[in-house]
């Protein structure tokens, strides 16, 4: 029997009147998980809020009466030097590429342990070093040393949440809808973003320190949250899981009964395959899992089969059809997105003719994750009506080139261009990202290959992320020395190239989405004729 969370035995207690108890749970777990991974974005945003009051042009600013007028007075070392862009790439780096490493051995840990714990006691630590970073500014840390240290670790504690939420919401919600629900779910991202943007820009030009220990009390706050309420399985508070009807791939050929077992071990059958006799009812889709339980129309436990909750290897996950391709696709795609991430309010700041400050910077960048949300949105809601997750991707991606193009030459010719072609370029990069680190990561999760193992989530939704963070790893790096050195005009360029490499890694599964979609046209139109066809989903 699972452990139920302190704070779920005390709701039970007192159940809301005439409540859907699964609905009720359901909407509960998509809200919450909303509210931690919003809360990791919101801490991991403030560095790119900061970096403009790091180094900044004192000249223009007047100096306190006990400071020396010098042309860095107002400056922070070690950031006060000529390289201070390769300094901010160097933070960038430690915490994207500490996240991106520690992003592959979370998906495994995370599915050998506790979930609950372990998203948790990961937003907890996340926390503590997110507020680390902002004491340097309390006790007057100058050592680039230091800051690189919390990067590391908080980049390695950041990395607990992304397969815990993702396993957390896809145990909880069938593939029915799961591109519109995770569209719109996925926009704690954005929205994560935008808070990550105007909460530390309050205290940014005065004292820089608070922008961080802020957004560290709010994700240990939401932490504790977790270990009180957080449900990681259905079964864990004797709901029966999404898609628990439909027959999966463990039949049993010597079973005289042709019976199918059901990938669910509930806290009502013990921890055993429930198993169907399709032979003794007739199916009606529209009668509900309860119904049939009720009225004896899902036979008794038979046996008991592990192999259903059993982590899968690291190896067995690389296996899986498109996994590989769309880690591939990730690695370019973030790339980008986090470009935009950590360097946008920095280049809004040198790039605009109106010189904004860094709290108008930060609030501005904010457009970007804007955008964000309704691409998220819109592509969940594209590719649940086409089935085509790949095909999706790609035509965003295809228009996010010229976009981009267009945002770096025009953006800055007036207020109007520039909330415009910000907005559409965020609404274009982040819709193919936020689609693959959802529908698409859940859905290679419980593939048909996997034949019904529910622990396969949070390796493969690691694998693609952790393959997607090294390139976000790489982006904001790279940009501190191309902006320095060549100038923004060729981040541009950069980030050009990354998205149609992105585009060319999804050929592949777009050529087998077209098939496929044209095969079962001609199903339709002619029948079958040689038997049932393949299944060529992935």
């Amino acid at each position: 029997m699972p452990s139920i969370p302190i704070g779920i035995h005390v709701v039970q207690k007192c159940p809301p009147p005439c409540c859907n108890r699964t609905l009720g749970y359901r909407v509960f777990i998509l809200v919450l998980t909303f509210l931690c991974y919003m809360s990791y974005h919101l801490s991991r945003r403030p560095i790119s809020v900061v970096k403009s009051v790091l180094h900044r042009n004192c000249s223009k600013l007047i100096p306190p009466p006990h400071v020396a007028n010098n042309k860095t007075w107002c400056e922070w070392p070690p950031f006060d030097g000529e390289n201070y862009h390769q300094l901010y790439g160097g933070l960038d780096y430690a915490y994207l590429f500490s996240y991106a490493i520690s992003m592959f051995f979370c998906g495994q840990i995370a599915e050998r342990m506790n979930l609950r714990h372990f998203l948790g006691f990961g937003m907890l630590l996340s926390g503590v070093f997110t507020a680390a970073f902002g004491m340097g500014y309390f006790f007057h840390f100058h050592s680039y040393g230091f800051y690189v240290g919390v990067q590391v670790l908080g980049g390695m504690f950041q990395a607990t949440g992304w397969p815990s939420v993702v396993t957390g919401v896809a145990n909880w919600f069938g593939k029915g809808k799961r591109g519109f629900i995770m569209g719109v779910w996925n926009s704690h991202t954005s929205v994560g973003n935008i808070l990550g943007s105007i909460i530390p820009a309050i205290w940014v030009n005065d004292e820089w320190g608070w922008s961080f220990v802020v957004p560290g009390i709010i994700i240990f706050t939401l932490g504790v949250v977790v270990l009180l309420f957080f449900i990681p399985y259905p079964e864990d508070v004797g709901c029966i899981p999404p898609d628990h009807h439909k027959p999966v791939s463990t039949y049993n050929i010597n079973d005289s009964t042709a019976a199918y077992s059901h990938a669910s071990t509930s806290a009502e059958n013990g921890g055993y395959t429930v198993a169907v006799n399709t032979d003794d009812y007739d199916y009606d889709p529209n009668t509900t899992e309860e119904d049939r339980l009720i009225n004896n129309e899902i036979a008794p436990p038979l046996s008991p089969n592990p192999d259903l909750h059993q982590a899968i290897s690291f190896r067995r996950a690389l296996t899986i059809p498109g996994v590989i391709e769309f880690a591939l696709v990730l690695f370019f795609a973030k790339l980008v997105s986090y470009t935009f991430l950590f360097w946008l309010p920095e280049y809004i700041n040198e790039s605009s003719k109106s010189h904004f400050d860094a709290q108008k910077a930060a609030d501005l960048s904010a457009l970007f994750d804007v955008g964000g949300i309704i691409g998220g949105i819109l592509a969940g809601v594209i590719s649940d009506l086409t089935g085509a997750r790949a095909s999706t991707c790609l035509v965003m991606l295809a228009l996010a080139a010229p976009m981009m193009f267009l945002y770096e030459q025009f953006g800055n010719t007036s207020m109007t261009s520039f909330v415009a072609l910000l907005m559409a370029t965020g609404l274009l990069v982040n819709g193919p990202y936020a689609l693959i680190t959802t529908a698409v990561s859940a859905d290679l999760g419980t593939h048909k290959s996997l034949q019904g193992n529910s622990k396969a989530l949070a390796t493969v939704t690691a694998i693609i992320d952790g393959t997607g963070s090294m390139g976000a790893a790489l982006g904001p790096l790279v940009t501190g020395f191309i902006s320095d050195s060549l100038g923004w005009n060729w981040v541009f360029r950069m980030l050009i190239l990354a998205d149609l490499l992105a585009l060319v890694c999804l050929i592949r599964l777009v050529v087998k989405e077209f098939m496929h979609c044209c095969g079962r046209k001609v199903l339709a139109v002619s029948g079958p004729r040689y038997g049932p066809t393949e299944d060529h989903s992935e």
